[in-house]
Protein backbone atom coordinates (compact mmCIF):
# COMPACT_ATOMS: atom_id res chain seq x y z
CA UNK A 1 0.00 0.00 0.00
CA UNK A 2 1.81 3.47 -1.06
CA UNK A 3 1.03 6.46 1.21
CA UNK A 4 0.12 9.92 -0.65
CA UNK A 5 3.22 11.93 -1.26
CA UNK A 6 3.08 15.44 0.30
CA UNK A 7 2.85 16.74 -3.31
CA UNK A 8 -0.18 14.25 -3.96
CA UNK A 9 -2.15 15.40 -0.57
CA UNK A 10 -1.93 18.57 -1.37
CA UNK A 11 -3.39 18.39 -4.43
CA UNK A 12 -6.54 16.45 -2.80
CA UNK A 13 -7.53 19.54 -1.10
CA UNK A 14 -5.77 22.91 -0.26
CA UNK A 15 -5.34 23.46 3.55
CA UNK A 16 -7.91 25.38 4.34
CA UNK A 17 -11.35 26.24 7.31
CA UNK A 18 -12.30 22.69 7.10
CA UNK A 19 -8.36 21.68 8.56
CA UNK A 20 -8.90 24.41 11.36
CA UNK A 21 -12.27 23.62 12.33
CA UNK A 22 -12.18 19.97 12.32
CA UNK A 23 -8.55 20.19 14.31
CA UNK A 24 -10.24 22.28 16.58
CA UNK A 25 -12.88 20.16 16.99
CA UNK A 26 -10.40 17.29 18.13
CA UNK A 27 -9.58 19.48 21.47
CA UNK A 28 -12.65 19.97 22.00
CA UNK A 29 -13.76 16.46 22.53
CA UNK A 30 -10.84 16.20 24.59
CA UNK A 31 -11.94 18.66 27.00
CA UNK A 32 -15.30 17.69 26.96
CA UNK A 33 -13.77 14.72 29.04
CA UNK A 34 -10.62 16.68 30.58
CA UNK A 35 -12.95 19.79 31.32
CA UNK A 36 -14.20 17.41 34.26
CA UNK A 37 -10.71 17.44 36.54
CA UNK A 38 -11.80 20.55 37.76
CA UNK A 39 -14.83 18.83 39.47
CA UNK A 40 -12.57 16.03 40.72
CA UNK A 41 -11.47 17.57 43.73
CA UNK A 42 -14.86 18.41 45.48
CA UNK A 43 -16.88 15.78 44.21
CA UNK A 44 -14.45 13.16 46.33
CA UNK A 45 -13.65 14.90 49.24
CA UNK A 46 -16.71 16.86 49.97
CA UNK A 47 -19.32 14.37 48.31
CA UNK A 48 -17.98 11.24 48.60
CA UNK A 49 -16.52 12.22 51.84
CA UNK A 50 -12.45 10.64 50.95
CA UNK A 51 -10.02 12.06 53.51
CA UNK A 52 -8.35 15.02 52.13
CA UNK A 53 -4.40 13.83 52.33
CA UNK A 54 -5.65 10.47 51.51
CA UNK A 55 -6.86 11.94 48.46
CA UNK A 56 -4.03 14.32 47.49
CA UNK A 57 -1.97 11.09 47.45
CA UNK A 58 -3.99 9.07 45.28
CA UNK A 59 -4.39 12.06 43.13
CA UNK A 60 -0.32 12.46 42.59
CA UNK A 61 0.10 8.83 42.12
CA UNK A 62 -2.78 8.09 39.57
CA UNK A 63 -1.46 11.39 37.85
CA UNK A 64 2.38 10.39 37.69
CA UNK A 65 1.24 7.13 36.23
CA UNK A 66 -1.17 9.58 34.08
CA UNK A 67 2.58 10.89 32.30
CA UNK A 68 4.22 7.94 32.75
CA UNK A 69 1.87 6.21 29.91
CA UNK A 70 2.25 9.11 27.99
CA UNK A 71 5.64 8.45 26.67
CA UNK A 72 4.59 4.89 26.76
CA UNK A 73 1.94 4.93 24.27
CA UNK A 74 4.27 8.04 22.35
CA UNK A 75 6.80 5.15 21.61
CA UNK A 76 4.40 2.82 20.81
CA UNK A 77 2.78 4.85 17.78
CA UNK A 78 6.35 5.69 16.82
CA UNK A 79 7.61 2.19 16.42
CA UNK A 80 3.72 1.17 14.75
CA UNK A 81 4.77 0.21 11.29
CA UNK A 82 1.63 -1.05 9.77
CA UNK A 83 -1.05 0.36 7.17
CA UNK A 84 -4.34 1.32 8.56
CA UNK A 85 -7.06 2.33 6.07
CA UNK A 86 -7.28 6.27 8.28
CA UNK A 87 -3.50 6.36 8.97
CA UNK A 88 -2.07 5.74 11.90
CA UNK A 89 -2.82 8.39 14.23
CA UNK A 90 -6.34 8.69 13.33
CA UNK A 91 -6.85 5.08 13.95
CA UNK A 92 -5.57 5.95 17.76
CA UNK A 93 -7.73 8.79 17.76
CA UNK A 94 -10.90 6.76 17.18
CA UNK A 95 -10.20 3.66 19.34
CA UNK A 96 -9.38 6.34 22.36
CA UNK A 97 -12.61 8.30 21.49
CA UNK A 98 -14.31 4.98 21.88
CA UNK A 99 -13.65 4.39 25.34
CA UNK A 100 -13.97 7.70 26.33
CA UNK A 101 -17.93 7.76 25.91
CA UNK A 102 -18.01 6.24 29.20
CA UNK A 103 -14.55 5.93 30.58
CA UNK A 104 -15.03 9.90 32.26
CA UNK A 105 -18.55 9.47 34.12
CA UNK A 106 -16.61 6.01 35.69
CA UNK A 107 -14.74 8.85 37.69
CA UNK A 108 -17.97 10.45 38.86
CA UNK A 109 -20.11 7.03 40.52
CA UNK A 110 -22.09 8.52 43.24
CA UNK A 111 -21.84 6.19 45.83
CA UNK A 112 -21.02 8.16 49.26
CA UNK A 113 -21.97 5.54 51.43
CA UNK A 114 -19.71 3.27 49.98
CA UNK A 115 -17.11 1.79 51.81
CA UNK A 116 -13.84 3.71 52.90
CA UNK A 117 -11.97 0.77 50.88
CA UNK A 118 -14.49 0.49 48.17
CA UNK A 119 -13.99 4.62 47.46
CA UNK A 120 -10.26 3.85 47.03
CA UNK A 121 -10.49 1.61 44.65
CA UNK A 122 -13.10 3.16 42.37
CA UNK A 123 -11.55 6.25 42.20
CA UNK A 124 -8.40 4.70 41.02
CA UNK A 125 -9.75 2.27 38.73
CA UNK A 126 -11.76 4.85 37.36
CA UNK A 127 -9.33 7.37 36.55
CA UNK A 128 -6.26 4.48 35.35
CA UNK A 129 -9.20 3.60 32.90
CA UNK A 130 -10.28 7.18 32.27
CA UNK A 131 -6.71 8.29 31.20
CA UNK A 132 -5.70 5.23 29.59
CA UNK A 133 -8.12 6.19 26.72
CA UNK A 134 -7.47 9.74 26.99
CA UNK A 135 -4.28 9.38 26.24
CA UNK A 136 -4.72 6.92 23.42
CA UNK A 137 -7.01 10.01 21.86
CA UNK A 138 -4.83 12.88 23.11
CA UNK A 139 -0.96 12.15 22.02
CA UNK A 140 -1.90 10.78 18.20
CA UNK A 141 -4.11 14.17 18.32
CA UNK A 142 -1.19 16.62 19.36
CA UNK A 143 1.84 14.31 17.24
CA UNK A 144 -0.53 15.39 14.11
CA UNK A 145 -0.26 19.09 14.13
CA UNK A 146 2.87 19.02 12.20
CA UNK A 147 1.32 16.89 9.41
CA UNK A 148 -1.36 18.73 8.14
CA UNK A 149 1.29 21.78 7.10
CA UNK A 150 4.29 22.76 7.17
CA UNK A 151 3.66 26.82 6.60
CA UNK A 152 4.30 28.56 9.87
CA UNK A 153 1.09 30.53 9.28
CA UNK A 154 -0.86 27.40 9.14
CA UNK A 155 0.60 25.80 11.99
CA UNK A 156 -0.15 29.31 13.88
CA UNK A 157 -3.51 29.07 12.97
CA UNK A 158 -3.81 25.12 14.06
CA UNK A 159 -2.89 26.07 17.20
CA UNK A 160 -5.11 28.95 17.44
CA UNK A 161 -7.77 26.81 16.48
CA UNK A 162 -6.87 23.96 18.77
CA UNK A 163 -6.27 26.27 21.35
CA UNK A 164 -10.06 28.00 20.94
CA UNK A 165 -11.71 24.31 20.35
CA UNK A 166 -10.03 23.30 24.04
CA UNK A 167 -10.66 26.60 25.49
CA UNK A 168 -14.30 25.84 24.33
CA UNK A 169 -14.82 22.74 25.84
CA UNK A 170 -13.09 23.74 29.02
CA UNK A 171 -15.56 26.71 29.35
CA UNK A 172 -18.44 24.82 28.91
CA UNK A 173 -17.61 22.70 31.33
CA UNK A 174 -16.87 25.60 33.68
CA UNK A 175 -20.17 27.74 32.85
CA UNK A 176 -22.42 24.71 32.71
CA UNK A 177 -21.58 22.31 35.26
CA UNK A 178 -21.43 24.68 38.29
CA UNK A 179 -24.70 26.16 37.18
CA UNK A 180 -26.23 22.64 37.18
CA UNK A 181 -24.09 20.76 39.95
CA UNK A 182 -24.53 22.96 42.71
CA UNK A 183 -27.21 23.71 45.04
CA UNK A 184 -28.84 26.70 46.51
CA UNK A 185 -26.93 25.75 49.89
CA UNK A 186 -23.46 26.06 47.55
CA UNK A 187 -22.70 22.41 48.04
CA UNK A 188 -22.08 19.72 45.40
CA UNK A 189 -24.97 17.12 43.41
CA UNK A 190 -22.83 13.91 42.93
CA UNK A 191 -25.50 12.54 41.16
CA UNK A 192 -25.89 15.47 38.45
CA UNK A 193 -22.19 15.09 37.89
CA UNK A 194 -22.26 11.48 37.12
CA UNK A 195 -25.19 12.59 34.39
CA UNK A 196 -23.34 15.34 33.11
CA UNK A 197 -19.97 13.21 32.66
CA UNK A 198 -22.36 10.43 30.36
CA UNK A 199 -23.64 13.50 28.39
CA UNK A 200 -20.16 14.73 27.90
CA UNK A 201 -18.89 11.88 26.93
CA UNK A 202 -21.50 11.78 23.74
CA UNK A 203 -20.62 15.22 22.81
CA UNK A 204 -16.72 14.90 22.42
CA UNK A 205 -17.29 11.38 20.96
CA UNK A 206 -19.28 13.55 17.81
CA UNK A 207 -16.73 15.96 17.99
CA UNK A 208 -13.71 13.45 17.43
CA UNK A 209 -15.25 12.00 14.31
CA UNK A 210 -15.71 15.18 12.88
CA UNK A 211 -12.52 15.88 13.71
CA UNK A 212 -11.18 12.16 12.43
CA UNK A 213 -13.48 12.79 9.15
CA UNK A 214 -11.75 15.80 7.90
CA UNK A 215 -8.26 16.29 8.53
CA UNK A 216 -5.50 15.51 6.21
CA UNK A 217 -1.71 14.69 6.50
CA UNK A 218 0.32 16.76 3.99
CA UNK A 219 3.44 16.54 5.30
CA UNK A 220 3.75 13.04 4.41
CA UNK A 221 7.22 11.28 2.74
CA UNK A 222 6.60 8.35 0.95
CA UNK A 223 6.19 4.85 2.91
CA UNK A 224 5.70 1.58 1.14
CA UNK A 225 3.67 -0.96 3.46
CA UNK A 226 6.15 -3.45 3.88
CA UNK A 227 9.64 -1.96 3.12
CA UNK A 228 12.83 -2.75 5.49
CA UNK A 229 12.67 0.47 8.31
CA UNK A 230 14.97 1.36 10.96
CA UNK A 231 14.41 -0.10 14.17
CA UNK A 232 12.78 2.51 16.17
CA UNK A 233 15.04 3.28 19.01
CA UNK A 234 13.00 5.22 22.07
CA UNK A 235 16.35 5.71 24.06
CA UNK A 236 17.50 7.98 21.32
CA UNK A 237 14.30 9.41 20.57
CA UNK A 238 14.45 10.44 24.50
CA UNK A 239 17.95 11.89 24.11
CA UNK A 240 16.73 13.67 21.57
CA UNK A 241 13.91 15.01 23.43
CA UNK A 242 16.39 16.31 26.11
CA UNK A 243 18.75 17.52 23.85
CA UNK A 244 16.27 19.85 21.65
CA UNK A 245 16.15 23.54 23.61
CA UNK A 246 13.01 24.39 22.08
CA UNK A 247 11.28 21.07 23.33
CA UNK A 248 12.40 22.17 26.50
CA UNK A 249 10.94 25.60 26.40
CA UNK A 250 7.92 24.59 24.99
CA UNK A 251 7.29 22.01 27.42
CA UNK A 252 8.61 24.04 30.54
CA UNK A 253 5.96 27.05 29.93
CA UNK A 254 2.88 24.79 29.79
CA UNK A 255 4.12 23.21 32.82
CA UNK A 256 4.27 26.55 34.26
CA UNK A 257 0.92 27.20 33.22
CA UNK A 258 -0.75 23.97 34.27
CA UNK A 259 1.51 23.94 37.68
CA UNK A 260 -0.06 27.20 38.87
CA UNK A 261 -3.57 26.75 37.01
CA UNK A 262 -4.57 23.71 37.83
CA UNK A 263 -3.54 23.87 41.60
CA UNK A 264 -5.31 27.51 41.89
CA UNK A 265 -8.52 25.88 40.60
CA UNK A 266 -8.78 24.06 43.79
CA UNK A 267 -8.34 27.19 45.42
CA UNK A 268 -10.75 28.66 43.11
CA UNK A 269 -14.10 26.27 43.71
CA UNK A 270 -13.75 26.55 47.45
CA UNK A 271 -13.04 30.84 47.23
CA UNK A 272 -16.46 31.07 45.44
CA UNK A 273 -17.85 28.49 47.66
CA UNK A 274 -16.78 30.22 51.01
CA UNK A 275 -15.81 33.50 50.17
CA UNK A 276 -17.66 34.66 47.03
CA UNK A 277 -20.49 32.77 48.37
CA UNK A 278 -21.49 32.00 44.73
CA UNK A 279 -20.19 28.63 43.28
CA UNK A 280 -22.76 28.68 40.53
CA UNK A 281 -20.93 31.69 38.71
CA UNK A 282 -17.36 30.81 39.37
CA UNK A 283 -17.36 28.94 35.80
CA UNK A 284 -18.41 32.48 34.60
CA UNK A 285 -15.93 34.24 36.11
CA UNK A 286 -13.30 32.15 35.16
CA UNK A 287 -14.21 31.85 31.61
CA UNK A 288 -13.58 35.97 31.32
CA UNK A 289 -10.44 35.30 31.57
CA UNK A 290 -10.73 33.28 28.32
CA UNK A 291 -12.40 35.55 26.21
CA UNK A 292 -9.49 37.57 25.07
CA UNK A 293 -8.16 33.90 23.22
CA UNK A 294 -10.71 34.20 20.80
CA UNK A 295 -10.22 38.30 20.22
CA UNK A 296 -6.69 37.25 19.88
CA UNK A 297 -7.35 34.15 17.20
CA UNK A 298 -8.53 36.23 14.12
CA UNK A 299 -4.69 38.12 14.02
CA UNK A 300 -2.19 35.01 14.98
CA UNK A 301 -0.92 34.64 11.74
CA UNK A 302 -0.59 38.49 11.58
CA UNK A 303 1.33 38.10 14.84
CA UNK A 304 3.63 35.68 14.16
CA UNK A 305 4.47 37.34 10.64
CA UNK A 306 5.12 40.36 12.21
CA UNK A 307 6.81 39.13 15.23
CA UNK A 308 7.32 35.87 15.74
CA UNK A 309 5.62 33.78 18.11
CA UNK A 310 8.78 33.58 21.18
CA UNK A 311 9.01 37.49 20.73
CA UNK A 312 5.30 38.17 20.96
CA UNK A 313 4.30 35.75 23.59
CA UNK A 314 7.74 37.13 26.16
CA UNK A 315 5.85 40.85 25.10
CA UNK A 316 2.89 39.96 26.24
CA UNK A 317 3.73 37.17 28.96
CA UNK A 318 4.39 40.28 31.31
CA UNK A 319 1.26 41.58 31.45
CA UNK A 320 -0.08 38.54 32.71
CA UNK A 321 2.14 38.34 35.46
CA UNK A 322 0.95 42.20 36.14
CA UNK A 323 -2.03 41.45 36.10
CA UNK A 324 -1.25 38.38 38.89
CA UNK A 325 0.90 40.60 41.00
CA UNK A 326 -2.31 43.37 40.98
CA UNK A 327 -4.79 40.61 42.18
CA UNK A 328 -2.13 40.84 45.76
CA UNK A 329 -2.77 44.10 45.93
CA UNK A 330 -6.11 45.51 45.34
CA UNK A 331 -9.24 45.15 47.81
CA UNK A 332 -10.82 42.13 46.77
CA UNK A 333 -13.74 42.39 49.37
CA UNK A 334 -16.55 38.65 49.38
CA UNK A 335 -18.83 41.26 47.94
CA UNK A 336 -19.65 42.09 44.38
CA UNK A 337 -17.47 44.83 44.48
CA UNK A 338 -14.79 42.63 44.93
CA UNK A 339 -16.28 39.83 42.39
CA UNK A 340 -15.71 42.64 39.99
CA UNK A 341 -12.22 43.78 40.17
CA UNK A 342 -11.41 39.82 40.41
CA UNK A 343 -12.97 39.80 37.00
CA UNK A 344 -11.30 42.60 35.48
CA UNK A 345 -7.62 41.10 36.76
CA UNK A 346 -8.81 38.22 35.04
CA UNK A 347 -9.30 39.74 31.78
CA UNK A 348 -5.91 41.43 32.23
CA UNK A 349 -4.21 38.05 32.91
CA UNK A 350 -6.41 36.60 30.11
CA UNK A 351 -5.11 39.05 27.94
CA UNK A 352 -1.26 38.50 29.06
CA UNK A 353 -1.94 34.56 28.04
CA UNK A 354 -3.58 35.43 24.68
CA UNK A 355 -1.19 35.17 22.04
CA UNK A 356 0.99 31.97 24.14
CA UNK A 357 -2.22 30.00 24.06
CA UNK A 358 -2.64 31.02 20.11
CA UNK A 359 0.71 29.83 19.30
CA UNK A 360 1.51 27.20 21.95
CA UNK A 361 0.99 23.70 20.13
CA UNK A 362 2.51 25.34 16.99
CA UNK A 363 5.37 26.44 19.32
CA UNK A 364 5.74 22.84 20.01
CA UNK A 365 5.12 21.37 16.13
CA UNK A 366 8.23 23.57 15.94
CA UNK A 367 10.02 22.01 18.34
CA UNK A 368 9.51 18.55 16.13
CA UNK A 369 10.73 20.18 12.86
CA UNK A 370 13.77 21.35 15.23
CA UNK A 371 14.06 17.63 15.78
CA UNK A 372 14.25 16.51 12.26
CA UNK A 373 16.43 19.55 11.31
CA UNK A 374 19.14 19.03 13.72
CA UNK A 375 19.14 14.72 14.27
CA UNK A 376 17.42 13.92 11.10
CA UNK A 377 14.25 11.73 12.57
CA UNK A 378 10.95 13.25 13.80
CA UNK A 379 9.93 10.92 16.59
CA UNK A 380 6.56 12.80 16.37
CA UNK A 381 4.92 10.16 19.51
CA UNK A 382 8.14 10.16 21.46
CA UNK A 383 8.66 13.88 21.61
CA UNK A 384 5.15 15.09 22.08
CA UNK A 385 4.35 12.28 24.34
CA UNK A 386 7.19 13.31 26.86
CA UNK A 387 5.93 17.05 26.03
CA UNK A 388 2.74 15.67 27.74
CA UNK A 389 4.18 13.41 30.14
CA UNK A 390 5.61 17.03 32.01
CA UNK A 391 2.61 18.64 31.40
CA UNK A 392 0.75 16.14 33.25
CA UNK A 393 3.07 15.61 35.68
CA UNK A 394 2.86 19.45 36.48
CA UNK A 395 -1.06 18.99 36.34
CA UNK A 396 -0.55 15.86 39.34
CA UNK A 397 1.38 18.05 41.44
CA UNK A 398 -0.09 21.38 41.38
CA UNK A 399 -3.78 20.35 42.58
CA UNK A 400 -2.17 17.80 45.47
CA UNK A 401 0.03 20.64 46.36
CA UNK A 402 -2.89 23.28 46.52
CA UNK A 403 -4.86 20.72 48.47
CA UNK A 404 -1.98 19.93 51.33
CA UNK A 405 -1.80 23.95 51.16
CA UNK A 406 -5.21 24.40 51.79
CA UNK A 407 -5.26 22.10 54.42
CA UNK A 408 -2.58 23.74 56.08
CA UNK A 409 -4.25 27.04 55.97
CA UNK A 410 -7.45 25.47 57.55
CA UNK A 411 -9.18 23.97 55.07
CA UNK A 412 -11.75 21.27 56.14
CA UNK A 413 -13.41 19.05 53.00
CA UNK A 414 -15.95 18.24 55.48
CA UNK A 415 -17.18 22.10 56.20
CA UNK A 416 -17.90 21.86 51.91
CA UNK A 417 -19.48 25.88 51.59
CA UNK A 418 -18.95 26.40 55.19
CA UNK A 419 -15.39 27.33 55.57
CA UNK A 420 -14.57 30.04 58.34
CA UNK A 421 -13.81 33.63 57.39
CA UNK A 422 -10.45 33.57 57.81
CA UNK A 423 -9.77 30.16 55.73
CA UNK A 424 -12.23 31.42 53.01
CA UNK A 425 -9.67 34.59 52.65
CA UNK A 426 -6.84 32.19 52.55
CA UNK A 427 -8.23 30.71 49.46
CA UNK A 428 -8.80 34.04 47.57
CA UNK A 429 -4.80 34.37 48.53
CA UNK A 430 -3.57 30.82 47.41
CA UNK A 431 -5.54 31.28 44.23
CA UNK A 432 -3.73 34.72 43.46
CA UNK A 433 0.01 33.24 44.82
CA UNK A 434 -0.20 30.04 42.58
CA UNK A 435 -1.68 31.99 39.44
CA UNK A 436 1.51 34.57 40.17
CA UNK A 437 3.69 32.16 40.46
CA UNK A 438 3.18 30.05 37.14
CA UNK A 439 2.72 33.20 35.00
CA UNK A 440 6.47 33.83 36.35
CA UNK A 441 7.55 30.98 35.41
CA UNK A 442 5.75 30.52 32.04
CA UNK A 443 7.19 33.88 30.82
CA UNK A 444 11.03 32.57 31.80
CA UNK A 445 10.20 29.05 29.50
CA UNK A 446 9.60 31.75 26.96
CA UNK A 447 11.22 33.98 26.68
CA UNK A 448 15.15 32.93 28.34
CA UNK A 449 14.09 28.91 27.60
CA UNK A 450 12.95 28.75 24.30
CA UNK A 451 15.02 30.07 21.48
CA UNK A 452 13.36 29.37 18.16
CA UNK A 453 13.09 33.34 17.12
CA UNK A 454 11.25 34.24 14.24
CA UNK A 455 14.59 34.47 12.23
CA UNK A 456 15.61 31.01 13.10
CA UNK A 457 12.19 29.42 12.82
CA UNK A 458 12.36 30.93 8.80
CA UNK A 459 15.89 29.56 8.17
CA UNK A 460 14.63 25.81 9.30
CA UNK A 461 11.48 25.66 7.70
CA UNK A 462 13.43 26.76 4.06
CA UNK A 463 16.21 24.23 4.72
CA UNK A 464 13.90 21.29 5.68
CA UNK A 465 11.44 22.26 2.60
CA UNK A 466 14.56 22.32 0.43
CA UNK A 467 15.84 18.59 2.41
CA UNK A 468 12.02 16.95 1.85
CA UNK A 469 11.96 17.93 -1.92
CA UNK A 470 15.42 16.28 -2.58
CA UNK A 471 13.90 12.89 -1.03
CA UNK A 472 10.77 12.61 -3.21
Amino acid sequence: MMKHTRTEQQALRPFGLRDKLAYGAGDFGCNMSFGLKGTLIIFWTQFMGLDTMLYALLYAIVQIWDAINDPLIGSLIDADRRAYRLGKFRTYILVGSVGLLFAGALCFLPVPGAPAMVKNILFVAGYVLWDAFYTIANVPYGSMLPLISEDAGDRAQLSSWRSAGGILGQAICMVVLPLIVYGEDDNLIGERVFLMALLLGVVGFAAFQFMIRNTLERVETTVTCGEELPKFNFVQAAKNFFTNRPALGATLAPVAMFLGQSGATTAATVMFQSYFHKASLSGVVTMMGILPLFLCMPFARRIVAKWGKKEASAATGLISVAACALMLILPITPDGRGILIFTVCQILNGLGQAVYQCVSYSMMADAIDYNEWKHGVRDEGTTYALHSFFRKLAQSIGPSICLVLATGLGYVAANEANQTPEVAKNMLYLYVGMTLFGAVLKWVAIALVYDLDKKTVEQMQTELAQRRSSQE
